[in-house]
């Protein structure tokens, strides 16, 4: 076994051991690794050669391994469970990198564990390569995300509603895995105590600067507040933002029927399972605001003994998010827009000008001539008098992110055995800033509408 191996710690399962289940894998048939991460395992001190040779890659958990299936509840579609975890996926251990940052080691599609609700605990090849490149994609756009360090098939076939699939683990890492999720169940199921220590743990791995508790909460808020102006920034829309989805840490997790919105409209859902539009483009803020605020009441009995003092202060910390929130999405769109200073008005009235328009958010903003984008160009006209770009806006704004359809045609082909088109989208949106000759269709808006699955 690899000294990387060696040396994975558990500190998360030490600290809270009620919230976590010891589990195993299941045995994978015949493994085949289908795309590896090399440059994030050396991001992580390891050699990716050892950790294939250790099986670990191919979702074959070495004996001395010791995994553990974790436990979080939440609100799914504002409808509360209070008992989910990890159905199909287990927490190898965590990883100190050479800059002294800890990482979770998670597989997912390893079988089923006590929490799998009657799923079969596996995974398909087509959804964890989608997880692999969203999260490479996002890595690359400077969203905080999990990333994939590899995905392997299994060697079975796998029912889902659209026929016989190819199996596959996905291996992930992440600051970690903490959810909101994690602290209502913890919450509902264990009381202040078990709270307590799980707050403790998320201090000392993600805020080790807190003062208090009221303190964790208010980092938690802010980074989450950052983490989604930013998904606005690039019209990223989630489409599942429930409770057990939303990290503590502020990262991306959980990439099931997300997408990238093409033409902006706030209420672009994607997701074959919002079907009343809860989590659209335009309604993210306000449902992790929603979300933190569940955090909050987890965490009242932490804040104060005196429960009206207690929502006081919590009330008062999550309040902060539109203003977080709102400073920087309008500092974010002032450098996509090339402006020195944030323009409130400017950004409201184009946002109203490209939804009424019907135009590209990524094309418009990388566009050099962006009037040829209008059909109404005196509308434009009228808008662009006010704009007067100073500051070079190509840094700022990809050339390339994970178009729909190229996504579907790129997966589709991969369950058939060709991965060449996979590949060459994953180039593509790993490099997003700079302009790639004899690329122009990875620049094309799909022609919709289109569909996303959760792939469960």
């Amino acid at each position: 076994m690899s000294t990387a191996l060696q040396q994975l710690e558990h500190t998360y399962a030490d600290a809270v051991p009620d919230l976590v289940a010891n589990w195993a894998a299941a045995p994978v048939r015949d493994p085949a690794v289908v795309v590896r991460n090399d440059d994030l395992a050396r991001e992580l001190g390891l050699d990716p050669e050892a950790l294939q040779a250790d099986g670990l890659l191919t979702g074959t958990v070495p004996e001395a391994v010791q995994p553990v299936a974790m436990a979080y509840s939440g609100h799914q579609f504002g409808m509360y469970q209070p008992r989910l975890g990890d159905g199909r996926a287990l927490l190898l251990g965590e990883l100190v990198d050479p800059q002294g940052r800890r990482h979770d080691l998670h597989l997912k599609g390893s079988g089923r564990t006590p929490f799998a609700r009657g799923g079969d605990g596996k995974a398909a090849l087509g959804p964890m390569l989608r997880e692999y490149l969203m999260g490479e994609a996002m890595h690359a756009l400077g969203v905080p995300t999990s990333r994939g360090l590899a995905v392997c098939t299994t060697g079975e076939e796998i029912p889902r509603d659209t026929g016989m699939l190819p199996g596959a683990v996905l291996t992930r890492v992440a600051s970690s895995h903490l959810r909101v999720g994690t602290f209502q169940y913890a919450s509902a199921s264990h009381g202040p105590e078990v709270v307590r220590a799980l707050a403790d743990h998320a201090i000392a791995r993600h805020y080790p600067e807190a003062t208090d508790y009221l303190d964790l909460y208010r980092r938690v808020v802010h980074a989450q507040a950052e983490l989604i102006a930013r998904w606005m920034l690039v019209g990223f829309i989630h489409g599942v933002m429930n409770t057990d989805n939303t990290t503590i840490s502020g990262e991306t997790i959980d990439y099931g029927p997300c997408a990238f919105m093409d033409r902006f409209d706030p209420e672009t859902v994607f997701s074959s399972i919002d079907h009343a539009g809860r989590y659209a483009y335009g309604h993210q803020p306000p449902v992790a605001r929603w979300n933190l605020a569940r955090l909050g009441e987890a965490l009242l009995p932490l804040i104060d003994a005196d429960q009206e003092k207690a929502v006081e202060a919590a009330t008062a910390v999550v309040q902060e998010f539109g203003e977080v929130y709102e400073r920087h999405f309008q500092a974010g769109m002032a450098a996509k827009l090339g402006l020195r200073e944030p323009d409130p008005a400017l950004v409201a009235d184009l946002l109203a000008l490209l939804h009424a328009q019907q135009v590209d958010w990524t094309t418009f903003f990388r566009s050099t001539n962006p009037r040829d984008l209008f059909v109404d160009r005196d509308a434009f006209d009228t808008w662009a008098a006010r704009w007067t770009p100073e500051l070079d806006r190509d840094a700022v704004n990809p050339l390339y992110v994970p178009r729909n359809h190229l996504v579907d045609e790129a997966l589709t082909a991969a369950e058939r055995g060709d991965l060449q088109p996979f590949r060459d989208l994953l180039a593509v949106v790993t490099d997003p800033y700079t302009e790639q000759p004899g690329r122009e269709r990875y620049t094309e808006p799909g022609t919709g509408p289109f569909v996303t699955y959760c792939g469960t």
